[in-house]
C-alpha cells in the first residue's frame, strides 16, 4: 500500500468530510495536501454556487491532511479564517494547503481554494494546535 493510499484509509474516518461532502485526498506530502470535490446538487445554496460550509469543509480538511498525513503528533484546527473570493464557475472545487510555519506546540498552514478553470475562489488560513 502506497504512502497516499494509507493516508486515505486513515482519513475515510472523517466521515463528514469524505462522506456526507464527498472530499477526495489528492495529494499528500509533509507539510502539503491536495484535496478535491465534485460540485453536486447537493453543495449548491440558493444561489446556485457552492455553499460557503462545503468550501470550508474542503479547506479544513485539506489542512488537516498537510499537518496529520505524515506526522506521529495529531494536530487541530484551533481558529481558522476563510475568505470567499468569488463564485465557483466550474465542476469541481480544487484546495491546495502548505505549512506556512510548525513549532512545537501550534502551527500555521493556508489553503488556496480554485475550481478547474482557475476561478480563485477562497483564501484559508488555520493556526493549529499541536497535541502533546
Amino acid at each position: 500500500m502506497s504512502k497516499l493510499e494509507e493516508i486515505r484509509s486513515r482519513f475515510q474516518n472523517d466521515h463528514f468530510a469524505t462522506d456526507a461532502v464527498g472530499i477526495v485526498i489528492d495529494v499528500a506530502e509533509p507539510g502539503k495536501a491536495i484535496c478535491s470535490l465534485t460540485i453536486e446538487e447537493r453543495h449548491l445554496n440558493e444561489n446556485n454556487v457552492p455553499m460557503g460550509g462545503a468550501i470550508f469543509t474542503l479547506a479544513d480538511f485539506t489542512c488537516a491532511i498537510a499537518a496529520n498525513g505524515y506526522s506521529e503528533k495529531p494536530t487541530v484546527s484551533q481558529q481558522v479564517s476563510i475568505n470567499f473570493l468569488a463564485p465557483a464557475k466550474g465542476k469541481r472545487l480544487i484546495a491546495e494547503a502548505v505549512c506556512l510555519r510548525s513549532g512545537r506546540t501550534t502551527a500555521l498552514y493556508a489553503a488556496d481554494i480554485r475550481d478547474e478553470l482557475g476561478t480563485y475562489v477562497a483564501h484559508a488560513t488555520v493556526n493549529a494546535y499541536v497535541l502533546q
